[in-house]
């Protein structure tokens, strides 16, 4: 019964937020795709964090948008390491990597659906 219910919730996540993959996951995603990866650096009980994913990330039809151009990755500051040297000033932040482990941008700040959107929508890499 745990593993029917394990299932049921994982099917869940992927249906109706973000698929987010480990940093590890996403390079490997990156060598076969050559997808821009997203870094989404958040803290615990970040609010800021916590809105972003409610109106943006768990959104379906975002979180579709997302990943037809992303590789997204989740690293929270309290738990994991993050990677390339980067020091982040505030959560969430973002960072956009591309296939030479380059960070091409970085959107501090949380924002709407829209205006994340139109903050990303040109990100390429090279």
């Amino acid at each position: 019964m745990k593993k029917i219910i394990f299932s049921f919730m994982l099917s869940c996540a992927t249906l109706f937020g973000v698929d987010w993959q480990s940093y590890e996951e996403a390079l490997k995603l990156q060598q076969k795709n050559s997808k821009i990866i997203m870094i989404d650096v958040v803290r615990t009980n970040c609010r800021y964090c916590i809105n972003m994913d409610r109106d943006v990330f768990d959104d379906k039809e975002m979180s579709k948008w997302i990943e037809k151009r992303f590789i997204p990755v989740k690293l929270n500051l309290d738990t994991h390491e993050i990677p390339l040297g980067i020091s982040v000033a505030m959560t969430p932040s973002f960072y956009f990597v591309d296939k030479n482990q380059k960070i091409i941008k970085n959107i501090p700040g949380s924002w709407n659906s829209d205006d994340f959107k139109d903050l990303t929508k040109n990100i390429k890499g090279d």
